[in-house]
């Protein structure tokens, strides 16, 4: 069975917890920043909507 040879430091541990919490935390802010654009229609974000939706099924 595969053993590390040597324990990680406690730094090198909490840097990568860190850099982990900090692209979750940039990911969070971007989906927040492209909800609030939707809501507003500002947005350059092209999705289907729910009339498009219904139209399609319809012909």
């Amino acid at each position: 069975m595969a053993v590390p040879k040597k324990k990680t430091s406690k730094s090198k541990r909490d840097k990568r917890r860190a850099t982990w919490r900090h692209k979750a935390a940039i990911q969070a802010q971007k989906a927040l920043s492209l909800g609030k654009s939707i809501l507003t229609g500002r947005s350059n974000f092209v999705y289907p909507s729910k009339e498009d939706s219904d139209e399609s099924e319809e012909s």
